[in-house]
């Protein structure tokens, strides 16, 4: 018996866009902060928040612009990134908004400003400014490789941002570093948006020159190591690393920029020495430089022993207070409103906020919010991974790499493992350019996931197909 089946070409199955997914997640991102929320003013003063409402209803719909943009313009893209990242930047509003609540700390704004400024509802409007950016790289940019005819155009961009801080009546001295700007009544730090915009640049060269890198070298001691004319942009990096904390004292920028720049050598030619290069490079200019840069080397003192200089160095105070914290959490923590670290004082809701974690939710608070951000981080590399143009993945694992060293420079000085760098934790922190700058960093992931999740075209059909006679038995 036999049948005769005619056949056509058919199309490849679409991928499913995973979109309802991150509605669904987007729901636990809101509800858990506003659960934090309501512990929080419970703790406190035995009452429901009176802004919770607001407070809801605002982080509501921040999140649902995001998810209806992504949802519109970007619909094959991770599902993961846009829930995490709101998690993260609700969680934040509601750990400064505590620390607005100590009395400690609005006297002692009190008496060195005159007045005591609440920092959440500024850090509100941060997140709305960081969203509104989110959403403008969505409608923006179509394509991510766009980006890719840029590449020396960024790096003189990312130079110049980093040069404003040095600008006479442009840049200003705040905690002994000079890596902000006043513009009106406002601050802005620019090496967190150089950081994205330094990206593009390693992205380009690097997909360019990867060949020369990782085949042109010779064999030293284990180590492959460059041409001369090969290994000179590890070396402008590097300078330009150790020129930025000499001259504006902060280590945090040095280190993002030069291990990122590392790491994304390491991807592209994946030759092991580069890693130890940088890393002798690293530690050789962090020790060179700490010998006569008293603020680098207070901290280094303070990492050292913080409580052999406790009264006398502000710096070994407030790791001190830090560590302290960390020990009365313990693996539960006293629960949130019931901690003591808003004693470390303005930097209480800055990178010393994960101080708060660890005393009001301990150890499992800790690894709670750790493993958020791996997750984030993973999901970056696999979009990375996933990525069909060289380009793409470089710049994917350049931002995820940034963010994960941001993470591991900011919680690791907090909790006494290398020194402090004065950086923020990302989405945690208060501070606007840092999460603005995040919110855009998380549109460029969800872009560059949007297009190398997209299913490919299918074939066009061949008008010459025969049809196909199929002998069954």
């Amino acid at each position: 018996m036999s049948s005769t089946t005619h056949t056509s070409t058919i199309g490849a199955i679409g991928a499913p866009s995973r979109r309802n997914t991150e509605l669904a997640l987007l729901v636990f991102a809101v509800v858990i902060p506003c659960f934090a929320y309501a512990n929080v003013g419970l703790a406190m003063t035995g009452e429901m928040p009176t802004g919770m409402l607001g407070y809801g209803v605002g982080l509501g719909l921040l999140a649902a612009v995001g998810h209806l943009v992504v949802r519109k313009f970007a619909p094959y893209a991770d599902p993961l990134l846009l829930p995490l990242a709101t998690l993260l930047n609700g969680l934040g509003l509601v750990l400064i908004w505590r620390l607005d609540q100590s009395e400690r700390l609005q006297q002692l704004q009190k008496n060195a400003f005159g007045a005591f400024n609440p920092a959440a509802p500024n850090q509100l409007m941060y997140s709305a400014l960081g969203i509104a950016l989110f959403v403008a790289v969505m409608l923006v940019m179509k394509d991510h490789r766009i980006l890719q005819r840029f590449t020396y155009i960024s790096m003189v961009v990312a130079l110049m941002l980093l040069l404003l801080p040095l600008v006479p009546g442009l840049g200003t001295d705040q905690f002994g570093a000079k890596i902000w700007i006043r513009i009106g009544g406002f601050s802005i730090q620019p090496g967190e948006f150089a950081k994205i915009v330094i990206a593009v640049f390693f992205a380009g060269y690097l997909m360019v020159k990867r060949d020369a890198l990782a085949l042109a070298s010779r064999r030293f001691l284990g180590l492959y190591l460059p041409r001369g004319r090969d290994l000179g942009p590890i070396l402008v990096i590097w300078a330009m690393s150790l020129l930025i904390l000499v001259f504006e004292n902060d280590l945090g920028t040095s280190l993002l920029f030069f291990g990122m720049f590392v790491i994304m050598l390491y991807v592209a030619t994946e030759r092991t020495s580069w890693i130890v290069i940088g890393l002798g490079m690293s530690v050789a200019g962090a020790v060179a430089v700490a010998t006569f840069a008293s603020h680098v080397q207070a901290r280094v003192d303070a990492w050292l022993d913080p409580f052999g200089c406790y009264a006398t160095s502000g710096a070994c105070e407030q790791i001190g207070q830090s560590i302290m914290a960390f020990g009365s959490g313990g693996v539960l923590g006293t629960g949130l409103g019931q901690g003591h670290s808003d004693l470390i004082g303005f930097a209480a809701n800055a990178d010393f906020i994960f101080a708060t974690i660890g005393e009001e939710l301990g150890l499992a608070g800790v690894m709670a919010f750790l493993l958020l951000y791996a997750l984030l981080i993973e999901r970056g590399v696999r979009t990375a991974l996933a990525a069909r143009d060289p380009f793409g993945k470089l710049f994917a694992v350049g931002l995820s790499g940034a963010f994960a060293l941001q993470i591991f420079v900011v919680a690791g000085g907090v909790m006494g493992l290398i020194p402090l760098t004065g950086m923020t934790m990302p989405f945690l922190a208060a501070g606007g350019s840092s999460v603005i700058a995040n919110w855009a960093l998380v549109g460029l992931l969800i872009r560059i996931s949007d297009t190398a999740r997209r299913p490919a075209p299918a074939p066009a059909p061949n008008p010459d197909a025969e049809m196909t006679q199929v002998v069954r038995p």
